[in-house]
């Protein structure tokens, strides 16, 4: 039987990546960012193109189909659009914008050839290369990865051509789109505006804003105020969850800046904070304010997807669907029976999304029951070994039965550990294959992490991992949650009682220790479980399995392994460096073990 190659691509906006599918199975995929080294990297993902076909070991010839994850023409529509309806505001904005699609990108289908024949010294016919929607390719990412037969689809965005928001059908090979929400009124747009208010970077910050509600006091003034005035000034709520946005305070219709920062800035009596400013209380009860509000009107789209559908099951997708806090929410008031969320939920998995909505469009899909995110490249221990000896490293090879229970110890002996194992992930969360590990139980880690390791703001927290089989022990309501997209409550008898630190800023408060396991505790409460199952990462449960021998706790922190503004490690030589330019104190090269 002749195998089916589709390749799929998303580029030109943030995050892009590759993603190849064979026969309707994602086999490789990986983001750009993680081969060039740039944060969120947008340009064509030519070398994640080239990791896919050399996995494969296959040629760009050997493509039967390219599969683009939006549809550029309508997109350049909205823009153009959107430039007229306000001009002659916006004028830099659209001479900034126009000779880049005027010149390159007007013409898709040539771009794209032109980007591969650079490479690849081939030219691939116009008529393979295809274009999909882009909230198809969200939702088809999670439908067709999900362990359904059956589902309604929930895309939350920024914007793709022109649809923020659409609610799916998906049944086998049918996909049934029953209703939208085009720009400028974008849930996804509402909270990176605030995102961008609180200081942080539009398109990669969101998370840090989510971190930083739970610092919010709900019966603040602050807060009540700051809700009052998003709900009564800045967002109209309609009772199906759809919104509209009062443009008069929106600017990214405009200019470069997502709000008009005098009139925003008049209405909160509280003005914009810059990137390295101290965060003061004011940002933590407007960052809570704004969480609510969109936990709010996610809700309301859920309930009314469900009465449209009858649903049992949902898929998520499109940006918004990163956040784990609202996504519990939904999980939490037990709207369906079962969510399957796609860990590359934003734009990079609209890759794999546009090629499987094209393979599926003529082929029943039959679910798989567990998605393997371990998508991207992996080393050999050879290539490991040249690694360290570029660096003069010295290095310990040890056997399986010895990597475990020495690496335990580490952990045990409060050491950061650096773990580079088999494949990259696919998604923005590190889920054990390229992490940083330490004792979650360690009062003093959570600090020691974020100011020593990871080199970012102290009021971040860290996720655990824990063994699947042990979670419901430690953490509410949480049997599997395998690739990091929900939060929950730690339970109630490992938690301590803290004394009131009102009127202390954030930095203070997030040194008291909150429970046991102090360190993946945040603030809430709450933390981003990763369960962990043999059959998924069978060295990481190992690894576990040694602590919890080591230790009796069955728990590690798990964060990404990069710092502050890189993209998380590749390859041997990028974890050597992030080793070396941090006060990390062991490696772990596949089975090598490195010290300083």
């Amino acid at each position: 039987m002749v195998k089916k190659y589709l390749l799929g691509i998303s580029a030109y906006y943030h995050d892009s990546a590759a993603a190849l599918i064979v026969d309707g199975r994602a086999i490789c995929a990986a983001q750009e960012e993680r081969f060039t080294r740039i944060k969120n990297d947008s340009d064509f993902p030519i070398n994640a193109v080239e990791f896919c076909l050399n996995f494969a070991g296959i040629k760009i010839e050997d493509i039967d189909k390219i599969i683009f994850y939006d549809k550029p023409f309508l997109k350049f529509e909205r823009i153009l659009e959107t430039h007229l309806n306000v001009a002659p505001f916006g004028l830099k904005s659209f001479l900034g914008s126009m000779p880049d699609w005027l010149g390159r990108k007007i013409n898709f289908k040539k771009l794209i050839t032109k980007e591969l024949f650079d490479r690849f010294n081939f030219s691939v016919e116009k008529n393979n290369i295809l274009f999909s929607s882009h909230h198809l390719s969200h939702a088809a990412s999670s439908f067709y990865t999900s362990p359904f037969n059956e589902a309604v689809c929930l895309t939350i965005d920024g914007v793709g051509e022109w649809s923020t928001l659409s609610i799916s059908k998906f049944d086998s090979n049918k996909a049934e789109f029953i209703k939208e929400m085009h720009f400028p009124n974008s849930i996804g747009l509402y909270y990176s505006a605030f995102t961008f208010f609180c200081g942080f970077r539009v398109n990669s910050g969101e998370y840090k804003l989510m971190g930083l509600a739970p610092f919010g006091v709900q019966s603040n003034n602050n807060y009540l105020f700051y809700v009052e005035k998003i709900k009564s000034e800045l967002v109209t709520i309609y009772g199906d969850g759809s919104i509209e946005l009062n443009m008069k305070y929106f600017n990214f219709d405009r200019n470069l800046s997502m709000f008009d920062l005098v009139k925003v800035e008049k209405l909160l009596n509280l003005k914009r904070r810059t990137p390295e400013a101290q965060i003061t209380q004011d940002y933590c009860d407007l960052a809570l304010a704004v969480q609510h509000v969109l936990e709010e009107i996610v809700l309301k789209l859920c309930e009314h997807a469900k009465e449209l559908t009858s649903c049992e099951n949902l898929c998520l997708a499109g940006g918004v669907a990163l956040n784990c806090v609202a996504n519990s929410k939904i999980q939490q008031n037990k709207i369906f029976k079962n969510i399957w969320i796609h860990p590359a939920a934003g734009d990079a998995g609209g890759a794999l999304g546009g090629a499987l909505a094209y393979y599926y469009t003529d082929s029943q899909y039959i679910p798989d029951e567990v998605f393997n995110p371990y998508l991207g490249p992996s080393f050999t221990d050879k290539e490991c070994l040249e690694a360290i000896e570029k660096h003069n490293l010295h290095a310990s090879l040890l056997e399986e039965r010895d990597l475990y229970p020495q690496v335990a110890d580490h952990l045990a002996n409060a050491k950061v550990v650096g773990w580079f194992q088999g494949r990259v992930e696919w998604g923005p969360r590190a889920l054990g294959n390229r992490s940083i590990l330490a004792d979650a139980r360690n009062t003093q880690m959570q600090q020691v992490l974020n100011l020593k390791i990871k080199y970012r703001e102290s009021f971040r927290p860290f996720a655990p991992i824990i063994l699947e089989e042990e979670a419901s022990d430690y953490f509410d309501d949480c049997s599997a949650s395998r690739y990091m997209l929900f939060t929950h409550q730690v339970k109630s008898h490992l938690l301590k009682q803290t004394s009131s630190l009102a009127d202390s800023t954030p930095e203070e408060r997030v040194k008291q220790s909150r429970s046991s396991i102090p360190s993946i505790t945040h603030m809430d409460n709450s933390a981003r479980v990763q369960t962990v199952t043999n059959e998924l990462n069978p060295k990481l449960y190992e690894l576990l399995l040694s602590f919890k021998k080591k230790t009796g706790s069955p728990i590690l922190i798990n964060t990404s392994f990069n710092v502050r503004g890189e993209p998380i490690v590749c390859t041997p030589l990028d974890a050597i460096n992030c080793f070396l330019n941090t006060e990390m104190d062991i490696l772990v090269l596949n089975n090598f073990v490195i010290t300083k």
